[in-house]
């Protein structure tokens, strides 16, 4: 009986030094839609340190907001040896032919933070329909009627409109009602924060700066309405919404120019995604993958095996949780806010 103990307990450390050599000799490919985004270098680092746990390689390239790039760019990371790829699409329906490419040399494709409504890849994100609905909440309650304006993300990404459907259902009972009123809607093309700030400006002009709630889709458009409202000296003054708990809007949620962001921890979403795809690289199923629910949201309503993250809203009153939990430090959250203005500021 100690013999065959001592047989299994042999099998088992054999097991898993073959595993750990495995991990040790994949590779994941991480192709960025533009890498120029403060949220993204901290997604990286998750991603790099879940791979280097593991022993696994990474490789990446930046599409830099182009979805012709981003194509050769995949190509390249498979001719790189890629055994496993994460794609942040720039536009995600110009990445299938990559995307078919991938399923077509046996190469798992995680959908990174945004949709890429293909069944061979496995989607990972955060719930986005509920970011909406916290950003709508978090301007809503400062400002329950008056004239609105949507700052929606870039058109070439589901995730502009998922997000949309969560502020609009927040909102619609107070729309019907008469006392919200949408006065301006435009997305933002490629989230960039300066088309962002033209559109607030074209919006403010067309309305005579009779604004009373933006509602933006994430931090970057956040800065750019926030920009185009201060020049007209109304920033703190009109409740602004954003995500990504970007470092400088958090801080104008303590200075008080922005109302909320929404906290999607991507050091958890990094983490994950690089588990899936040394996961799926070992041979597992998409089926097989923790906690994996069947998702049909998307515009061909096809059926993707996806795993959502919970969001979290941030507002001036609960600003030390982001500090707390090491996300950002009190001086870069607090900077240039009068002393006894914010509690986590103290």
């Amino acid at each position: 009986m100690k013999s065959f103990v001592k047989l299994m307990a042999g099998a088992a450390i054999l097991v898993s030094m073959h595993s750990a050599a495995m991990a040790a000799n994949l590779v994941v490919g991480v192709s960025w839609s533009n890498f120029q985004e403060e949220r993204w270098k901290t997604d990286e680092a998750a991603i790099k340190k879940a791979l280097d746990a593991a022993g696994a390689k990474y490789i990446s390239a930046d599409a830099q907001s182009s979805a012709a790039k981003q194509l050769t760019d995949v190509e390249s990371l498979i001719s790189q040896g890629a055994n496993a790829l994460i794609i942040l699409a720039q536009d995600s329906s110009a990445i299938g032919p990559a995307v078919e490419k991938a399923a077509a040399e046996g190469i798992p494709v995680v959908g990174y933070d945004r949709l890429i409504e293909n069944p061979a890849a496995f989607y990972i994100t955060f719930d986005n329909k509920e970011v909406g609905r916290l950003q709508a909440q978090g301007v809503f309650k400062v400002k329950p009627e008056g004239n609105y304006v949507f700052i929606k993300g870039s058109s070439s990404d589901p995730n502009a409109d998922f997000l949309f459907s969560g502020q609009m259902e927040v909102l619609k009972a107070a729309i019907d009602a008469g006392k919200v009123k949408n006065v301006g809607e435009a997305y933002t093309d490629g989230w960039k924060p300066e088309n962002a700030q033209k559109n607030m400006e074209q919006i403010l002009t067309k309305n005579n700066n009779k604004v009373d709630a933006v509602v933006a889709s994430n931090d970057g458009t956040a800065g750019g309405a926030i920009a185009a409202l201060d020049a007209q000296g109304l920033a703190g003054s009109v409740p602004v919404s954003g995500q990504d708990a970007d470092k400088a809007a958090l801080n104008r949620v303590a200075l008080g120019t922005q109302t909320v962001s929404v906290w999607k921890d991507s050091r958890e979403l990094g983490k994950n995604a690089a588990e899936i795809a040394l996961f799926l690289a070992g041979g597992k199923k998409l089926t097989e993958v923790k906690g994996v629910q069947v998702f049909e949201g998307g515009p061909k309503k096809a059926k993707m095996q996806s795993v959502f993250l919970k969001p979290q809203a941030i507002t001036k009153d609960n600003l030390n949780l982001v500090i707390e939990a090491g996300w950002i430090s009190k001086a870069e959250a607090c900077q240039g806010v009068k002393a006894g203005a914010v509690a986590a500021c103290k």
